[in-house]
């Protein structure tokens, strides 16, 4: 289908003047139409833009949230640390204090050990001295015959008991001497603390090891107190970036709010140049959706009348997710209706104009079912790929979609930045029809096209 633009023709019922009268007011109206519509692609593109940079704000806004979460968690990893170091710091004082006891209790029993080994040698002595009174006593039984026979068995005893606790309290008099020398040493070395070493400052034994602990808790304690100091600065760098973002994203949100409101004005004024009768570059494009627009609305009212697709399923919310797609589709009771039966008069819609980007038709919940083959493409395992070519069995839920979808008006002329993936935008026409099957409102019917 091309496009005609209607011509001018003089009536002669009219004043001789009607038809410069309104050829001017056409010319002025189409003028206020085009500069309408270039006002609103440039509303659109910076709007777009400007939508573009605050959800780039936004997501560096969570960054440095994400981020300053990681560094407090660092900050209570360091702070805990220290605590350790504190608490082991307390430890090894402890162990100081106890080996220091023992030390004390070491001497001491060094003590009571020379009073054990005096004490085992004077019981040496004492049995020398019982062993020779027990052998005199031996001779004199002797001498004395049977009368001193008794007194002599007696004396032998005393005599090899004597003995056994000479041979036991010298056995003790050697261990004690042992273990005195042992324990002599132990002692020795606890009180010093230093010793062998070539030179005065090596340190040798429990109290240098205790030492090297002491100085190892201490780098450890220093080097987490460092960090603390060095996140503290960096969290505090990073809440001033993160607010001074969040600013910057409050702002451009304002903006955008603001260009928003640009572009609502320019969407009017080419709505009132379309409404005026007066024929504008948008008029063919209009005329020519309205009428496909009825097309598919009897396409889908002969399918109701048939059977094979009920009202209740056209306007039922149960949409089943496809396995596996991303982004993700999605498929509705009357998918494959409009696969089948639509799909071919979407098509014919690129053949309007070169103008023409699209063809699309979606309910009022922003639901494509179908839309021209070349954005319909089975998904591939590239998201971004996906984006662009796998338009289809999804929701469009933007600002211009969701305006198209819930318009009942005549037609709806919008201009908006679409997004066709892998980072490129494109600013266009938005031209939508209402659907209205059986008298109740479905979705849209709705076309793209260039300036």
């Amino acid at each position: 289908m091309m496009f005609n633009r209607k011509q001018p023709t003089h009536d002669a019922g009219k004043e001789p003047d009607a038809a410069p009268v309104s050829s001017g007011i056409e010319q002025a109206v189409g003028s206020i139409a085009r500069e309408a519509a270039g006002l609103g692609k440039e509303s659109a593109e910076l709007n777009g833009m400007i939508e573009d940079l605050a959800a780039t704000s936004a997501k560096q806004k969570e960054t440095f949230k994400t981020l300053a979460r990681e560094i407090e968690a660092m900050v209570h990893a360091n702070e805990a640390i220290e605590a350790r170091t504190r608490a082991s710091t307390a430890s090894v004082k402890k162990a100081r204090d106890a080996v220091d006891q023992v030390g004390h209790g070491v001497i001491s029993v060094t003590a009571k050990l020379a009073d054990m080994a005096n004490a085992a040698q004077e019981i040496t002595q004492v049995a020398l001295q019982t062993r020779l009174v027990a052998f005199n006593a031996t001779v004199e039984a002797a001498r004395a015959g049977d009368a001193g026979r008794g007194f002599g068995v007696v004396a032998e005893a005393v005599k090899d008991l004597a003995a056994k606790v000479e041979s036991s309290s010298k056995l003790i008099t050697i261990t004690i001497q042992e273990l005195d020398a042992r324990i002599t040493a132990l002692a020795a070395d606890i009180r010093s603390g230093s010793g062998k070493g070539d030179g005065p400052s090596e340190k040798h034994g429990f109290d240098a090891a205790v030492s090297d602990v002491e100085l190892s808790v201490e780098d450890i304690a220093s080097s987490a107190r460092q960090n603390l100091q060095v996140c503290a600065g960096v969290l505090k760098s990073v809440d001033g970036l993160s607010i001074q973002v969040g600013d910057t994203a409050e702002s451009l949100q304002v903006a955008r709010k603001r260009t928003e409101i640009f572009l609502s004005l320019s969407e009017s004024l080419i709505d009132l140049a379309a409404e005026s009768g007066i024929r504008t570059d948008d008029t063919p494009f209009i005329e020519s959706a309205i009428a496909i627009g009825a097309r598919i609305c009897g396409l889908f009212e002969e399918e109701v009348r048939s059977g094979r697709l009920s009202m209740e399923n056209l306007f039922e919310d149960h949409y089943r997710k496809i396995p596996g797609t991303d982004p993700e589709q999605f498929r509705a009771p009357f998918t494959e209706f409009c696969d089948q039966s639509l799909q071919h008069v979407l098509e014919g819609i690129l053949a309007w104009s070169p103008k023409v980007i699209f063809g699309v038709i979606s309910d009022q919940r922003g639901y494509v079912p179908t839309h021209n083959k070349q954005y319909s493409r089975p998904q591939s395992a590239d998201p971004v790929w996906n984006q662009a070519h796998c338009r289809n069995r999804t929701f469009f839920t933007g600002r211009t979609e969701m305006a198209a979808a819930r318009n009942r008006r005549p037609f709806l002329l919008q201009t908006y930045r679409r997004d066709m993936g892998a980072g490129h935008y494109v600013v266009i026409k938005s031209l939508a029809v209402p659907l209205i099957i059986e008298g109740r409102h479905w979705g849209t019917m709705r076309i793209g096209y260039k300036f």
